[in-house]
C-alpha cells in the first residue's frame, strides 16, 4: 500500500507520534522469516535476556508486554496483595492516564499525593504511608514513581536511593514506571542500572515505544522477592505475545550498541534547542507572553502560553494542552524531531505572540 498520511506533517504532541526506529524496524524484518517457538521460547527474547542483564544486572529478568498501561498493572498486581495499596503522584500516569486500569482491571488502589514537578519525596510518601494494621484502610504496601516524570523532570540518583531506604524502611517496595526511562538516564549520563537496581528500585516498568519502538515494553523484575506471579498475571491481563520474538527484537535493537541512548539523546538535544530558542525570543522581545512551567530535564518541554495561541499553533504543529484552566501546554520531542522542526516550530511560535 501506499503512505495514507502527509509525511512533511510534523508535530510536538508526544513522542508516541513519531514513527519506528530504522534500526528497529530492521530488527522487526530480521526476525520475520521462518518459524520460532511461540510465547516467548524464542532465541529473541533469550537474547533480550542476556541484555537484560548486562544492563540491569545478574537474576533481572525481563517480561515483554504489549503496552505501558499493560507494564504498569501487571507489574503492580504481581507486588501487592488483593488488600495492598500504590502511593503515587497525582500527576503520575497510573493516575491519569490509564483509564481507571490499575483500579478496574488491577483492583489496585491508588493513593495519591500531589506534588509541584511530578516528583514524589520521602515527607510526601508518608502523607499516605501510614494505617498498617487498620481493616478499613487499603495497606500502602508499594510506592510508583515515574522517571522521567510526566512533567518532565528528573531524580537523581541520590533522591532515588532516599526515596527506596525510605520505602524498603517501612516494609513497603519500590516500582518505576520507566516509560522514558531512557531520556532520565541520558540526561544524567549514566547507565540504567544507576538509577533503577543501584539504588532500590524493584520492579521496573521498562519503555520502548516512546523511544523508537514500533509497540512493546517490558516488566524487568530487579529483586525477585518483590514480585510473584507474572508468568501468569501476564496472560490474565492479555499481555502476552504470541508472536513475541516481534516485541522481544525491538527491544534487543534498543539495548544492543545503545540505541536506546542514542535516541533518547537526540530527544533530550530537541527539547533543549527548543526551550533555548524560545528563551532566546523572550530575552529579545520576538516572542512574547511565554513563561515556562517546569525545568526542561528530559524530552518535555511544559509553558504557559497566551490568550489563542495554542489554538493557532496547532494549526501547523500539533500538540497537547496540560492544564486548560492555566493555559499550560506540552511540546515533547522525539528521536526524529529535528533541528529544523524546532526551528520552525519557534518562528510560528514568535510570528504568533507578536503579530
Amino acid at each position: 500500500m501506499t503512505s495514507l498520511h502527509d509525511t512533511s506533517v510534523r508535530g510536538f504532541a508526544s513522542d508516541n507520534y513519531s514513527g519506528i526506529h530504522p534500526e528497529v524496524l530492521a530488527a522487526i524484518t530480521a526476525a520475520n522469516d521462518g518459524h520460532q517457538t511461540a510465547y516467548g521460547s524464542d532465541v529473541y527474547t533469550a537474547r533480550l535476556q542476556e541484555l537484560v542483564t548486562e544492563h540491569f544486572g545478574a537474576g533481572a529478568e525481563a517480561f515483554p508486554v504489549f503496552n505501558g498501561t499493560g507494564a504498569n498493572v501487571t507489574a503492580l498486581q504481581s507486588m501487592l496483595p488483593r488488600w495492598g495499596a500504590v502511593i503515587a503522584a497525582s500527576t503520575a500516569h497510573i493516575n491519569v492516564d490509564e483509564g481507571g486500569a490499575p483500579e478496574r482491571v488491577g483492583g489496585i488502589k491508588i493513593l495519591n499525593v500531589p506534588t509541584a514537578d511530578g516528583k514524589l519525596t520521602t515527607e510526601l510518601i508518608d502523607r499516605e504511608a501510614w494505617g498498617w494494621g487498620d481493616e478499613h484502610r487499603a495497606q500502602p504496601l508499594v510506592v510508583s514513581i515515574t522517571q522521567s516524570t510526566e512533567l518532565g523532570t528528573i531524580y537523581t540518583p541520590d533522591e532515588l536511593r532516599t526515596i527506596a531506604d525510605h520505602v524498603h524502611a517501612r516494609g513497603m517496595r519500590l516500582h518505576m514506571d520507566g516509560a522514558r526511562i531512557a531520556n532520565a538516564a541520558a540526561a544524567l549520563g549514566l547507565p540504567l542500572a544507576a538509577i533503577t537496581r543501584d539504588v532500590g528500585v524493584d520492579v521496573l516498568s521498562f519503555g520502548g515505544t516512546k523511544n523508537g519502538a514500533m509497540i512493546g515494553e517490558a516488566i524487568v523484575v530487579l529483586d525477585p522477592a518483590a514480585s510473584e506471579g507474572l508468568t501468569y498475571l501476564r496472560k490474565l491481563n492479555m499481555q502476552l505475545s504470541s508472536k513475541m520474538r516481534f516485541v522481544s527484537a525491538q527491544l534487543v535493537a534498543l539495548l544492543e550498541n545503545d540505541l536506546w541512548r542514542r535516541n533518547a539523546e537526540h530527544a533530550n538535544g530537541m527539547a533543549q534547542r527548543l526551550r533555548s530558542a524560545v528563551e532566546a525570543g523572550i530575552a529579545d522581545g520576538s516572542i512574547r507572553g511565554v513563561e515556562f512551567t517546569q525545568p526542561t530535564q528530559a524530552n518535555g518541554v511544559f509553558a504557559v502560553l497566551p490568550e489563542g495561541v495554542a489554538d493557532r499553533l496547532r494549526a501547523s504543529f500539533r500538540f497537547y494542552d496540560w492544564d486548560e484552566a492555566r493555559r499550560e501546554v506540552r511540546w515533547m520531542c522525539s528521536f526524529d524531531t529535528s533541528a529544523s522542526d524546532v526551528d520552525a516550530f519557534v518562528a510560528e511560535l514568535a510570528r504568533l505572540t507578536t503579530g
